[in-house]
């Protein structure tokens, strides 16, 4: 079977994602808090096909940068305001038929009983499109608000989240496929055979299940993780299906796919059913001079501080004690090691100073962008695509919704005529558009 690309829409259920600059723009629409807003969205991705939306998420208002929280309400960064994804997923659900809905929950200050509770309904009330980004929640402001002094370090962290995905998937799978009978003349509503208690008992958690919610279409929602430090790579290898990236260099990213793969393979499964998507900023234009302009007058309403602040939240590291016009010190964070580590290499490798580096994260958290006409981003795309760097991309907005319709109404039909991406949806689940195989026992060996 050829090889086909994948894309996925990235959001925040809020005003911003990646662009901070993006809230700022004269048009894009900040009507967040109104449905319509992202019931037109996922209609935006459908129409091109995409194969899935993908909500981000955090738990607090920031308070890293500074000890409290004003600056990040007064300058509209990243969390700032939020939605509950969970419900934005099911208004777009709604409202579309095809498109796969993936939303972030965290490991850290949830119960496996209550995702696997929340997924296999989304994924019945979806017709089997639901995706599980999985994260370790980091921050202080995070635990505070869930009545902890601090959060849990990187490993600890790691070590729930195992647990916790072992007994969600016990639960999500604790009914059979076929033990829902609803049989009226006989009265037999299920199989008490065929529905399975997990009785797990770990360091973390307990659960006598089963979920009182039936096998749902997937047998389990696609698991999605974005896994950068050794020990983020190495959960992601066991667990995701598909795996998200942040690296602004194609170096960076070919070297990500060769070792993620390779992880995967020693875990012993199937690389290429574990599918790599890198993110990026698009600036398409009816020309290259189009483009570049859309693109600095994006760059240009970054806020260096705004950057940094996100940047102290996704490490939980607070960088106002530290000299703007410097580079970045070598310092150990408790957070995203990796994008850390990412920031700083870019840092030392073009001599930028923090209050750069905060310019270029404020820009879009260090996504790359890519610029040009509908047949030069595709190119930039169709290069990555074949040269080892990515299986599809994940489409982040430097203005809403209009970086949805560039790309749909214009790059989309390029890739479609290139032959690289569907003209139609040729199934009905997530699963079945990232071309997976159906959701069976995949659980790694114990």
């Amino acid at each position: 079977m050829t090889r086909e690309l994948h894309l996925g829409g990235f959001q925040i259920a809020s005003h911003v994602a990646h662009s901070h600059a993006a809230w700022r723009d004269p048009e894009s629409d900040l009507e967040f808090l109104d449905a319509r807003h992202w019931t037109r969205i996922g209609r935006t991705l459908e129409r091109g096909k995409f194969d899935f939306v993908f909500f981000a998420d955090l738990l607090a208002v920031p308070t890293n940068y500074g000890g409290d929280e004003r600056e990040a309400l007064r300058r509209g960064t990243q969390a700032s305001a939020t939605l509950e994804p969970s419900v934005v997923a099911a208004t777009i659900a709604g409202a579309t038929e095809r498109l796969g809905i993936a939303l972030t929950k965290s490991t850290t200050y949830f119960h496996p009983f209550d995702l696997a509770r929340l997924f296999s309904s989304l994924d019945h009330l979806s017709a089997g499109r639901a995706g599980w980004n999985i994260v370790t929640s980091l921050s202080r402001a995070e635990a505070q608000n869930f009545g902890q002094d601090l959060a849990l370090d990187h490993d600890s962290r790691y070590e729930r989240a195992e647990e916790f995905v072992s007994a969600f998937v016990q639960l999500v799978e604790s009914w059979d496929p076929d033990a829902l009978v609803l049989d009226k003349g006989s009265g037999v509503f299920a199989d008490p055979d065929k529905v399975h208690a997990i009785f797990h008992e770990g360091k973390y958690f307990r659960s006598r299940g089963p979920l009182p919610t039936p096998r749902s279409p997937q047998g389990r929602p696609v698991l999605i993780q974005a896994g950068s430090s050794a020990t983020g790579r190495k959960f992601a290898s066991r667990w995701a299906d598909a795996i998200f990236e942040i690296d602004p260099t194609a170096e960076g990213r070919r070297a990500y796919y060769g070792d993620v793969k390779s992880l995967v393979s020693d875990a012993g499964r199937d690389p290429d059913g574990v599918k790599v998507l890198p993110s990026f900023i698009p600036f398409v234009g009816r020309s290259r001079a189009e483009a570049e302009e859309k693109q600095a007058r994006h760059n240009e309403n970054a806020d260096p501080i705004s950057g940094l602040l996100t940047l102290s939240v996704h490490t939980d590291h607070d960088f106002s004690v530290y000299d703007l016009d410097a580079p970045i010190e070598d310092i150990e964070v408790s957070g995203t090691r990796g994008l850390f580590e990412v920031a700083r290499g870019l840092s030392q490798r073009d001599d930028l100073s923090l209050r750069e580096i905060g310019k270029l994260y404020a820009q879009g958290v260090l996504l790359p962008q890519f610029v040009g006409t509908a047949a030069d981003i595709a190119d930039q795309i169709e290069d990555g695509f074949h040269s080892g760097e990515a299986d599809g991309y994940i489409l982040s907005a430097a203005q809403t919704p209009g970086t949805f319709d560039d790309f749909v109404d214009h790059v989309v039909p390029e890739l479609q005529r290139r032959n690289l991406f569907r003209r139609e949806y040729r199934g009905a689940t997530l699963r079945e558009h990232l071309g997976l195989e159906p959701a069976h026992d995949l659980a790694p060996a114990r």
